[in-house]
């Protein structure tokens, strides 16, 4: 199993006055640390307008941390594609593959805060079509071997061939899986597919079955499963103060952060959204007791590792780990970085044992 570093740039908190500003650098720092730690990849979230994150360009800072690693996957957490019209979306992580040597793991998703659609004037209500039209777009501009042209639903795009070309033929794609609706496009599609655990208990289950369904699934359109993977909210804490400290910030990250962002409006949610309002019934209520190895890793480095033990039986391949939610500070997330590729991350087979190897 791989391990990557993962963020969404939460800082909506009122209890930190950071600036923007620099949590982005922060966060170029820390992808930069992941590839030192031996980590496999990198993925940053895009959010807009600092209602939940602060880093609206994923493709520019990993353009950046590309220019200064060697062999990181570079992805984002995810594309809103829904956001932006497909082909800019098609040119600029084609652009960053090439630039990389060809070292993007694009990852989709329609996002789930409304407050983001708005200022775009993009169609909130249809965002589970506009992503799947998108995807076709992005496929064909991507795949195809001659000029070629698209009519659907909301795009019309005449004859045309996308300059430049991604190095990798095909660029792995990955879709985040909230609902049903989402991994039934990516059977259909055969792409892989990202769970966030906690969401993966809700709908499906636990991550077990929702791996097992993502492969009916997949069997059922005759596409071939791709690589499983899930994120995961982490703090490794050896005393009771530590955890304590972790599961603070964890609950402050669910409570200003997330559930402003999942609040549904009545006659404003798209249909196949509806399942947040249960995530929200669920967030108003929790308590940082409530938390479990459902929504984060939480605890000494022996504890994280049975955890993830369980996670790998799952059938999972990679986990993305977000070791920087809450506003914790910059030092501590680099600690925490080294601290699981040292004391964790051995107890599994990966790529990482021959990185650091490497490194020594």
């Amino acid at each position: 199993m791989e391990f990557g570093y993962f963020t969404l740039s939460d800082n909506n908190y009122s209890d930190i006055k950071r600036s923007p500003e620099s949590f982005v650098m922060n966060i170029r720092d820390e992808a930069l640390h992941a590839e030192r730690v031996g980590m496999h990849s990198a993925w940053i979230g895009e959010h807009h307008f600092a209602t939940l994150g602060v880093n609206s360009c994923p493709h520019l800072l990993l353009a950046n941390v590309a220019a200064t690693t060697k062999r990181i996957r570079l992805a984002p957490a995810v594309a809103v594609t829904p956001l932006h019209h497909p082909l800019r979306v098609a040119e600029e992580w084609a652009t960053l593959d090439l630039l990389s040597g060809g070292r993007v793991d694009f990852a989709v998703g329609r996002g789930y805060d409304r407050r983001e659609y708005v200022p775009f004037g993009a169609d909130y209500m249809h965002s589970l079509e506009l992503m799947d039209e998108g995807l076709e777009i992005i496929d064909r501009a991507w795949n195809s071997k001659g000029p070629w042209s698209f009519k659907g639903q909301f795009y019309d795009i005449p004859e045309m061939s996308m300059t430049p070309q991604p190095v990798q033929k095909p660029v792995p794609i990955y879709m985040a899986c909230f609902s049903r609706a989402s991994m039934e496009i990516a059977a259909r599609r055969g792409l892989n597919i990202i769970f966030a655990p906690f969401a993966a208990a809700m709908t499906f289950g636990d991550l077990a079955s929702a791996v097992r369904e993502y492969r009916d699934m997949c069997a059922k359109f005759g596409t071939k499963p791709g690589r499983a993977m899930c994120s995961y909210f982490i703090h490794l804490g050896d005393t009771e103060a530590e955890v304590n400290y972790g599961a603070e910030r964890q609950m402050a990250y669910f409570k200003q952060c997330a559930l402003p962002a999942f609040q549904q409006e009545p006659g404003k949610t798209p249909p196949t959204m509806l399942y947040f309002q249960k995530i929200v019934s669920i967030l108003e209520g929790m308590t940082k007791e409530d938390l479990s190895d459902k929504s984060i890793l939480l605890g000494t480095p022996d504890k994280i590792t049975q955890t993830l033990k369980k996670v790998e039986a799952a059938g999972i391949e990679e986990v993305i780990l977000y070791f920087n939610v809450g506003g914790k500070p910059h030092t501590m997330v680099l600690d925490q970085m080294s601290r699981f590729m040292e004391q964790v991350a051995p107890h599994f087979d990966g790529k990482h044992h021959a990185y650091r190897e490497a490194a020594e």
